[in-house]
């Protein structure tokens, strides 16, 4: 009879025991299966992703901390930036989903983007030893690819990244100081340190203030920067110059040559703000169809980029091969203190070694290209766009040059992280 009851005893505590174990693991499983996996896409081991905008897509920083999911898990989703990072949700944490592999298309995308330096090399010796074959880019061909490039950036770009501006006032006024203040005067010192004739010295001064341009976020990527920061520097750098390269120009350069501010306004805005604006609204209006064609976007821009380049040097090809050397020094010691104050400006201003790099990119590389359209549409000397010419490839070279060693540089782990991310 005891032994009976201690049976029945024994039998219902293990039921219990079973009840209470299929309980908790319900529980678990109930916990676990909201949270999204993510596969990030582009992004090196060395930086994870770090924040990301519910619905945005826009790859929003990097951080050296493990990815940790936020609560109220929802699926996770962002979009290439500028060729840089794609995260999607692929299946569940506690579910053991697998992580999506990249498509070979998009493998090989993302290589001949990273590549642009090379495109650059080539471009510059097809420009050099056969002009013909680049100088069909005409003034108008010019003036349609450059818009395109603005387009192409432009549709990478969403009203969070102008958000991310407004909440990162300090950083942001950093890169513009650099942008706009630093580097104009540096070109404005070294033309008159080296008795630059009127021309060249006043092509000088104005692609010193021209606008941050597309590659330096492809070159902060290869550098392990911070690529949000860079877009949105180059973001704000670039709605400036309708005021900025105008005025700029005239106040350094007016005094060598006449300088038509307003007409370099109206340039500006056609070939640059509006643009970017348009690629913005179609973001905005058109998410599905702008996440398609983010893939393939960047390596647009590379090979407008490539144009862009090649053409300016196929235009002033005979001038270059007379008189090269003279003209590279100047404009060569202009992106070279650039890149060299933009970093350690910042460093003197407390950023950490992520920011540094990104602000030193941000300030070596702009849009020569701009530079040399206007000074082709608004200068009546040919000599004022041989500056331009010749700084779109000492510009890329030496900004994949440093992005390459800086590469190679890992970042610690302790790195202050300056850019706030939009929750």
């Amino acid at each position: 009879m005891a032994s009976s009851v201690a049976s029945r005893s024994v039998f219902r505590g293990i039921s219990s025991l079973q009840e209470t174990c299929r309980s908790v693991s319900e529980q678990r499983t109930s916990v676990a299966k909201p949270f999204a996996r993510t596969s990030l896409k582009g992004c090196t081991p060395s930086a994870p992703l770090r924040t990301l905008k519910r619905g945005s897509s826009t790859f929003l920083g990097a951080s050296h901390k493990s990815f940790l999911p936020s609560l109220p898990p929802k699926p996770v989703r962002a979009t290439r930036q500028s060729g840089v990072c794609r995260a999607e949700s692929v299946g569940a944490i506690g579910g053991g989903g697998a992580v999506k592999e990249r498509s070979h298309f998009e493998k090989v995308v993302e290589l001949l983007t990273t590549m642009f330096p090379v495109w650059i090399i080539i471009g510059t010796v097809v420009g050099l030893w056969r002009p013909s074959y680049v100088t069909w880019l005409s003034s108008d061909l010019f003036t349609l690819g450059l818009g395109l490039l603005m387009l192409s950036m432009g549709l990478t770009l969403s009203v969070d990244d102008f958000r991310q501006i407004a909440r990162n006032p300090w950083t942001i006024l950093c890169g513009f100081v650099a942008q706009y203040f630093v580097k104009p005067l540096l070109g404005f010192a070294i033309a008159q340190a080296m008795n630059l004739p009127a021309p060249l010295a006043t092509g000088l001064i104005l692609v010193s203030c021209c606008p941050g341009g597309q590659a330096s976020n492809v070159a902060t990527y290869i550098a392990h920067g911070n690529v949000a920061l860079s877009v949105a520097m180059t973001t704000a750098s670039t709605v400036a110059a309708i005021m900025m390269t105008p005025l700029l120009t005239k106040v350094l350069a007016g005094q060598l040559v006449p300088v038509d501010a307003v007409g370099l306004a109206l340039s500006t805005f056609q070939v640059v703000l509006l643009p970017t604006v348009v690629g913005v609204v179609a973001h905005e209006c058109f998410p599905k169809f702008t996440a398609k064609i983010s893939t393939f976007t960047p390596l647009i821009g590379v090979i407008l980029v490539t144009l862009l380049c090649a053409s300016p040097i196929g235009q002033v090809a005979d001038v270059l091969m007379t008189s090269g050397a003279s003209l590279i020094w100047p404009v060569l010691a202009l992106h070279t203190f650039a890149y060299g104050l933009g970093y350690f400006l910042s460093k003197i201003a407390g950023f950490g070694e992520k920011t540094s790099r990104t602000v030193s990119i941000e300030c070596g590389m702009q849009s020569s290209a701009l530079g040399f359209l206007l000074a082709q549409k608004h200068f009546s000397n040919p000599l004022v766009a041989v500056p331009s010419a010749v700084s779109v490839v000492c510009m890329a070279l030496q900004g994949a040059l440093i992005a390459v060693v800086w590469r190679n540089q890992p970042i610690a782990a302790t790195d202050k992280d300056d850019f706030v991310a939009i929750a």
